[in-house]
């Protein structure tokens, strides 16, 4: 694995989460492990949904006290078109 970065998207609504981490991968490179902290419900199954889109692995969803982290690993590609870019 590469270099863990985090990503603050907490008290953001739908659809900033997806942005925000699809704005962040873009400056990552493949490997590398992405923390995400969220505090929108939807974020659970948007950022997931948003990783198998454009080939990126969800290594796991935790929740603490209304608050999700999100870890994911970065693909070798984003597939193009993707509703984020």
């Amino acid at each position: 694995m590469g270099d863990k970065h985090t990503l603050d998207a907490r008290r953001l609504l739908c659809p900033m989460p997806v942005i925000r981490v699809q704005q962040k991968v873009s400056g990552l490179s493949p490997g590398d492990v992405l923390e995400v902290w969220c505090t929108d419900p939807g974020a659970r199954n948007d950022i997931p949904a948003w990783c198998r889109i454009n080939g990126h692995r969800l290594l796991g969803i935790s929740e603490s006290d209304g608050e999700l982290t999100l870890t994911l690993e970065v693909g070798e590609s984003t597939a193009p078109g993707s509703p984020y870019d």
